[in-house]
């Protein structure tokens, strides 16, 4: 009944002739990652023109994807060159809170972001009194607080069970569910908070989203000019996108059948939205927003005059 000290991370792979090829991928992927997030987070704080609701919201899910990556990245890429992939028990538990952290924050930031759409197209006379700068900063911190709450409550439960026997991960990173396979003491109470946890952000952050398109699209399909209901679509286009692509890969992971669902398929699933999503973000809304490719231009073309902190 030795208690476990360390962990060993089996990573993405377990083939020894793909650990410096996975390591060279992922590592431009995190490179990737980095450079967007962080150029989208220079250009909505200093630009002019990105100083309204929208580009708040957008600023702090990029502060979310970066910090998602970072916490998951640097210790996968050095595992890949590493002999022995190990990390410490208190490591571990804090890889997992700061991840948990993330990907809530990240869940309810996508709701609000499709409010923030809701308000600006169904209501824009109101928008700027509805969505003012209190607003955001109120909703943007209940989203972190909620976020450190729920990692903290997730974590203890997780942490709070007995690892004394295996102290093999099947995974590339600390994850609630790997992490309980291997405990050798009841883990029925962690298991349920883990569950209902998570059922309940993505029920209560997807019934907003939905609802939030629901009424934009019926507002959008209510207007006389085309040429405003290209606008609208165009709008919300991006974020539009970046939700799908995100609830997408969450409900293909939640909601497989119990007997094609393995540790290896969420392992997969993982390094989507821990990865590819943070990286593809900056893209999705970099390319479709002629508003962020102005402020990109202008700021690579000449960066003291764009350097305007609001």
């Amino acid at each position: 009944m030795t208690q476990v000290t360390e962990f060993i991370l089996t990573g993405v792979s377990d083939c020894p002739e793909l650990q410096v090829p996975l390591f060279f991928i992922f590592l431009d992927i995190y490179v990737v990652t980095a450079v967007g997030n962080l150029g989208i987070i220079t250009l909505t704080s200093v630009d002019p023109r990105l100083q309204t609701p929208m580009y708040f919201f957008l600023r702090h899910l990029a502060v979310i994807n970066f910090g998602n990556s970072t916490v998951i990245a640097p210790k996968m890429l050095s595992n890949f060159l590493a002999q022995k992939k190990t990390i410490s028990y208190y490591a571990c538990a804090t890889q997992l809170g700061g991840f948990l952290v993330f990907i809530v924050a990240e869940i309810f930031m996508l709701a609000v972001m499709a409010y923030d759409r809701y308000v600006a197209i169904c209501n824009p006379l109101l928008y700027m009194v509805v969505v003012s700068r209190r607003v955001c900063l109120l909703l943007v911190s209940l989203t972190y607080l909620y976020g450190l709450f729920t990692a903290v409550l997730v974590s203890s439960c997780v942490f709070s069970v007995s690892y004394c026997s295996s102290n093999v991960i099947n995974h590339f990173y600390c994850d609630n569910v790997p992490l309980l396979a291997l405990s050798c003491s009841g883990t029925d109470f962690p298991q349920t908070v883990v569950f209902i946890s998570a059922a309940t952000n993505l029920f209560f952050s997807m019934t907003i989203v939905l609802l939030s398109y629901f009424n934009i699209v019926l507002s959008i399909l209510r207007m006389p000019s085309s040429e405003g209901r290209k606008k609208a679509f165009s709008t919300c286009g991006s974020h539009m996108m970046a939700v799908t692509v995100f609830y997408g890969t969450l409900l293909f992971m939640y909601l497989q059948p119990g007997t094609n669902h393995s540790l290896d398929t969420d392992k997969m699933a993982s390094v989507f939205y821990t990865l590819v999503i943070p990286m593809l973000n900056p893209m999705i809304y970099s390319l479709r927003n002629k508003d962020v490719k102005a402020a990109l231009k202008s700021f690579v073309t000449n960066p003291c005059h764009s350097c305007k902190p609001m």
